[in-house]
């Protein structure tokens, strides 16, 4: 049982014949293996028969000889008899050495329509880009939507409603196949599990030289710090209160890279709201699945901010959204979201459980004489809207009740 995720395919579809290639990145286990399988089932419907479609997954141990370009290309052109057009799914295909090589080689020299799959946000950096500039087109798979998850729930037959759910999501996230488990402890073991082989596969592996033991400790700390602003000395105190040998700055920059570059975490820039520009300085970290920061908090409080702020972000970038961290001259906006050149400000609260944290939340944008639309995002279900800025309940928002408007 799945569901279909049309938020992606819609996406994708414009591009089923293009002359391109179709990169679909993001974390394991995310959903980019399903998707495939129904990018494939729409096709076929266009008259692809078995014969005319080549489906490799690199995880599938009868493929695991197939390590290197030539080896690819090989097996691939092997399987075409004919003129006519066929359809290649490479599923992470980073485990294939220079397999930039061969994309480009069947771009120039078969009648194809190539999609490919791989859990590094990076795939499109390096030689793939050189070799393939404006010849591909790149698509950011996201775990399970708040929206795809209540469906997912109702197909399984889960009798909740979606402020119910939404408690369990903002516990444990997003990540599908998590959503088979009823017991607390089998997800928290599954989400943790995947975690892990997360770090096996793309991040400490033979090459990478990482000291397991520092790099377990600081990602833990980044994810359960998720939200907060990011700050290296803040990660050398905890070493030194937990009386650990200190990671030098250089090593934790390196690390954080290779949590993004494994699609566990994004790292959002400052956007300076008076000068109305993007900067290059990197604020904050958000977990690309709020599980991954819950197996890494000793103690989950629902009222943490973070975790919410975290939600909405995901949101955003699923919806294709550049999303920064707002800086005025008095202080900060969670969020600066631009639609090319449109743009909107939006703060994330818990609930606005008083005047104080009322005039808080609306306040911050006092600082801010942009007339772009201004919103406060919380659990409230009474509308506090005021002063020209729309209050907008996060359940209704991420169900597509509500939505942001830009200008």
């Amino acid at each position: 049982m799945y569901i279909k995720r049309e938020r992606y395919l819609e996406k994708i579809r414009p591009f089923y014949d293009a002359d391109l290639i179709k990169v679909l990145t993001g974390v394991r286990r995310c959903g980019k293996s399903v998707l495939l399988e129904q990018i494939e089932e729409e096709l076929r419907t266009e008259g692809y028969d078995d014969d005319h479609i080549i489906k490799i997954n690199f995880e599938d141990l009868q493929f695991e000889k197939i390590q290197n370009a030539q080896r690819l290309n090989k097996y691939i052109t092997g399987r075409m008899k004919d003129e006519r057009k066929y359809l290649i799914f490479l599923d992470e295909i980073q485990h294939v050495r220079s397999f930039e090589k061969v994309l480009s080689s069947l771009r120039a020299t078969t009648n194809s329509s190539i999609f490919i799959t791989g859990s590094n946000s990076k795939l499109l950096s390096g030689k793939m880009a050189t070799l393939l500039v404006g010849r591909c087109i790149e698509f950011r798979i996201m775990p399970f939507s708040f929206s795809e998850s209540y469906e997912y729930c109702k197909q399984l037959g889960k009798d909740q409603s979606a402020d119910e759910l939404f408690i369990d999501y903002i516990n444990w996230g997003g990540m599908p196949l998590r959503f088979t488990f009823k017991r607390e402890g089998d997800i928290k073991k599954y989400i943790d599990q995947t975690y892990q082989g997360i770090l096996d596969k793309d991040i400490i592996t033979e090459r990478s030289k990482i000291n397991r033991q520092n790099f377990e400790k600081i990602a833990g700390y980044i994810m359960a710090n998720a939200g907060k602003e990011f700050s290296v000395k803040n990660i050398g105190s905890y070493f030194e209160n937990l009386n650990e040998e200190q990671v030098d700055k250089k090593t934790i920059y390196r690390y954080l890279d290779k949590m993004e570059k494994a699609c566990l975490i994004d790292r959002v820039k400052r956007f300076n709201i008076v000068r109305k520009q993007a900067m290059t300085y990197v604020e904050k970290q958000y977990a690309v699945d709020t599980g991954f920061r819950m197996i890494n908090t000793n103690l989950v409080n629902i009222e943490d901010t973070f975790f919410l702020e975290n939600i909405i972000y995901n949101e955003l970038v699923s919806r294709d959204y550049e999303v920064f961290v707002g800086k005025t001259y008095k202080g900060e906006i969670d969020f600066v979201v631009i639609d090319g050149k449109k743009k909107c400000f939006v703060q994330v609260a818990y609930y606005l459980s008083g005047q104080q944290t009322i005039d808080r939340e609306f306040g911050a944008f006092k600082p801010i004489s942009d007339s772009s639309p201004k919103y406060v995002l919380s659990m409230d279900r009474l509308d506090f809207s005021r002063d020209g800025i729309s209050h907008i309940n996060i359940v209704d928002f991420l169900l597509g009740k509500r939505d942001l408007m830009m200008t």
